[in-house]
């Protein structure tokens, strides 16, 4: 049975899905790649992760946009 990476509890990080066994979220970890940073450097400054859980945290921001209902809004003239 493999261990579930991407966890969320109302007493960790105010709930926010975080990776298993820290409280590293998926919001940080895509924020720093957004900001430019390499998985090398998240790994480096995160010792505790690991490459896996790091394409966890993608898999799941993916996967949550994919279920995300957008209503396109009319841009204002």
């Amino acid at each position: 049975m493999e261990r579930k990476l991407i966890v969320s509890d109302p007493g960790v990080m105010m709930g926010k899905a975080v990776i298993a066994g820290t409280r590293i979220t998926v919001e940080l970890v895509i924020e720093k790649l957004a900001a430019g940073e390499t998985v090398e450097q998240i790994l480096d400054a995160h010792p505790r992760l690991t490459r896996g859980m790091v394409q966890a945290a993608l898999t799941f921001a993916a996967e949550a946009l994919r279920a995300d209902v957008v209503y396109p809004i009319a841009e204002a003239t």
